[in-house]
Formats: C-alpha cells, structure tokens, sequence
C-alpha cells in the first residue's frame, strides 16, 4: 500500500483551506527513520508518537506520554497515520476541525528498529508492528534508549498498546514532565506561548 492510500483517512478528516496541517504532498523520507512526540491539547490533553514506517509516520495517542522510566507502562491508542511532513507541524488547528487545539513538537530525531521474531531472527520493523510487538532505540532531544510497542486486545474489545522503555532503570531515568509547562525542541515555547502567537 502507498503513502497515499495509507493517508486517505487522515485527509478525509481533514479542511486544509482551515487547517495549517500539512496534506501529504511531499513524501522525502531521509537516511535514517525518524520519530516526533508531540503535545496536543485538544478536547483531551495527550502526547502523539510518531514513528516513520513505509513513507508515512505510525501515529499513535498516549494519554501520559512516553517516560524515560522502565517501571512506567504507557497506555498507546493507534490514530490514523500522518503524513511525514507532520514531523514538524507545531501550531492550532481551529476549533471545530477534528483535533483541534494546540500543537508543540515535545521532541523528535531517528530511530533504529531492533525487532525480532520468536526465534530470535532480525524482521522488518513493519512486519514486526504487523506481529504486534516492535522494539527500537530512540536518538531524540529528549528521549533516548530503547523502547518497545506490544499491542494487547483493549476493554473495549479493540487494539491497544503499550509503550515501554526497556533495560535496568538509570540514574536520571524520569517520567513524562507536565505539559502544560513542557517547551517545545523546535521552538521553545510553550503550548500556551503557541496559542498566543497564533492569536497575534
């Protein structure tokens, strides 16, 4: 499947005669796949995690954000998959347009997929998310080491995951900061400093 089938649901949500989102037009990907984390304050505050898969970026919504720490489990809802350009949207996307709210790249870089299957041989890092366990070590601003993505049947009788940090807890190793006073890696600011600069 191209980028283009894979970003149909993604556009059908989507005025971009409202929204500064990107449509998907330009697919580069680079070397190296990349990752973002980005802060959302929609009708629910959450962290979006982004890993770039097959020309488009994996998208899923993690209600407390990735942590550093190897003891914290976090809850990963797949979302439909964004464009690779959105690897650096920060902004608000208007009330009323699905998502709406403010925007701040949290942190973002390349990852190396490390994914095996039970067997212990290397796989894609496609087939493996496929599989419904992928592992891959971050190199970001903010977060680094290596984490992994197990899917698991939900309550509710749909898919979920979990992202995990893997290894031996280290000194230094922290949970998610409060994101209304996390700073963005692009910019600085803050979502409330972005929310006002949309507005002047």
């Amino acid at each position: 499947m191209g980028a283009d089938d894979r970003l149909r649901t993604y556009r059908d949500k989507r005025d971009f005669g409202r929204t500064g989102e990107p449509s998907g037009q330009a697919s580069a990907a680079g070397a190296r796949p990349r990752f973002v984390v980005q802060i959302h304050d929609a009708r629910r505050m959450h962290f979006d995690f982004r890993l770039q898969v097959g020309g488009v970026l994996k998208s899923w919504s993690v209600p407390k954000g990735p942590s550093a720490d190897p003891g914290d489990k976090r809850l990963a809802v797949p979302t439909e998959d964004h464009p690779l350009e959105y690897e650096e949207f920060e902004g608000v996307i208007p009330k009323g347009e699905y998502g709406g709210g403010t925007v701040i790249v949290w942190d973002h870089g390349w990852y190396e997929p490390l994914s095996h299957d039970r067997r212990g041989r290397s796989v894609g890092f496609e087939e493996s998310l496929a599989a419904g366990h992928a592992t891959f070590r971050l190199h970001g601003a903010k977060l680094h080491g290596e984490y992994a993505l197990t899917r698991f049947r939900g309550r509710d009788g749909d898919d979920a995951w979990l992202l995990v940090r893997k290894g031996p807890a280290r000194s230094g190793d922290h949970g998610t900061p409060d994101p209304r006073r996390a700073r963005s890696v692009r910019s600085g600011r803050t979502l409330a400093q972005v929310a006002v600069d949309a507005d002047s």
